[in-house]
């Protein structure tokens, strides 16, 4: 659902606002550095669910091309949970046919933590005003990638400079993972609180198939990743190894990326551990630093967040890698043997995969025992196929999970014929019924006649 109204309260505050800021910034010579085209109040000002409405409501009258404006959900007090949707709506696939990627973000579950919501603000407004500025990278990821940010989910807190909702609850504790009333203001139940009820159903009907979710807070400076609720960790920390190590060599070396429950502290029932335990993705508590500055200041939004800006970029440009991609580059059957050579393009790793070979019809006539394949690697296996029979129109796909995470979607993609060899002359199959019969009967010709040619001589 797309809404729009006309306010002048944000405009108001933004003129007294340049009034304040024009006598600071010309006293100053030093020029301001900008993510994309900065509004000079954007800047240095930390929004409120007026200004804010404001500008996702211009961003989307005026890119109507690649911004949609929905309202996820209304808070307590009856403020609208926008969600920016972002990509090139002119088509529904990426260029060569597949769908696209898709990334989920969102800010300001604690209403006090205004950083956080402004690297929400500051991600939307590098994509849009990029696309504006023909930006070569945020053309290509909106032409690959649907980016969905849900910039402001505690309007009232954030108003009310609160960390809780208006119902005293502390919503990173209230969603149903692993939820408990030993954690502090956790609610009454498990999404007892609008705000983490409709952003876990906008999870449900919008994002299922994400293969990234990053959610923003400010306290400790840190890119955590699972488990808040436990030391152990994630099953799949290969990947998330991975991709700290890429920021640690190519961004920030000191930046932390690291296990939650270590480098935070423990909680549980928060959206990042939901959206990785429940929805599958893989995700992020993206914390800036608590030195919130002073509103009017000179330092702009875009140099104080400019790291973690630099890290959402990588985040979002490499999502395409954020899960196991599985590629058959040969399959042989020999015998009661199948031997395939699989590659895995992507990032995460995938323990269930399986072969199936199918009729026309999509029926399931043979499957494999299941096999691994670890994360940019490429496995040979060999596969019983003592059960194995064949049709004349029979294909072959690859059936695995994205991640090793349980909950994690499994995916089954169509193996290229071309790929497929049949080593007819020792395969050990019983050929087609009547090339057999045909087999048959000439031998039974043949010995007819012997018998003929014996009683004759007789």
């Amino acid at each position: 659902m797309i809404q729009h109204q006309t306010l002048t309260s944000g405009a108001m505050r933004r003129s007294a606002a340049i009034i304040i800021l024009t006598s600071l910034l010309l006293a100053s010579a030093t020029p301001i550095a900008t993510a994309q085209q900065p509004d000079i109040i954007q800047e240095h000002w930390y929004h409120s669910y007026l200004t804010l409405t404001e500008d996702v409501q211009a961003w989307a009258d005026e890119n109507p091309e690649i911004v949609r404006l929905v309202n996820a959900g209304q808070t307590l007090h009856g403020r609208n949970q926008w969600v920016v949707q972002i990509s090139d709506w002119s088509v529904d696939n990426k260029t060569d046919g597949t769908q696209k990627e898709q990334v989920y973000i969102d800010g300001g579950h604690h209403g006090n933590e205004h950083l956080g919501t402004e690297l929400a603000f500051l991600t939307a407004e590098f994509y849009i005003e990029g696309w504006g500025a023909g930006d070569d990278e945020a053309i290509e990821v909106l032409q690959n990638t649907e980016i969905h940010i849900m910039i402001l989910l505690n309007a009232d807190g954030n108003d009310a400079d609160s960390r809780w909702n208006m119902n005293q609850v502390d919503l990173n504790r209230n969603y149903d993972h692993h939820w408990t009333t030993d954690e502090s203001r956790s609610g009454e139940g498990p999404f007892s609180e609008p705000e983490t009820r409709n952003n876990a159903d906008y999870m449900n009907e919008w994002m299922v198939d994400a293969d990234l979710y990053v959610t923003m807070h400010t306290g400790t400076w840190i890119l955590a990743y699972p488990w808040g609720f436990t030391g152990e960790l994630p099953s799949d920390r290969e990947l998330f190894e991975h991709i700290r190590d890429t920021i640690h060599e190519t961004i920030d070396s000191e930046l932390p990326v690291r296990n939650a429950n270590a480098g935070i502290y423990p909680t549980h029932g928060t959206s990042r551990d939901y959206g990785y335990g429940v929805m599958g993705y893989p995700t992020f508590t993206f914390e800036t630093d608590d030195e919130q500055f002073l509103l009017g200041t000179f330092e702009s939004l875009s140099d104080r967040l400019s790291v973690e800006l630099e890290v959402m970029r990588y985040l979002i440009s490499n999502v395409w890698y954020w899960r196991a991609r599985l590629d058959v580059e040969s399959l042989e059957i020999r015998g009661h043997t199948v031997e395939a050579q699989v590659v895995n393009l992507g990032q995460a790793s995938t323990e269930n995969a399986t072969i199936h070979y199918l009729d026309s019809d999509g029926e399931v006539l043979w499957h494999s025992e299941p096999f691994l394949v670890n994360a940019s690697n490429q496995t040979l296996v060999s596969l019983d196929a003592t059960n194995l029979t064949m049709a004349a129109d029979g294909s072959w796909a690859i059936h695995y999970q994205k991640r090793v995470i349980d909950s994690s979607i499994w995916v089954e993609e169509t193996i290229d014929n071309s790929v497929v060899n049949s080593k007819s002359e020792s395969t050990g199959f019983l050929p087609a019924p009547s090339i057999l019969l045909g087999i048959i009967a000439i031998f039974a010709a043949a010995s007819n006649r012997r018998k003929i040619e014996i009683f004759e001589e007789n």
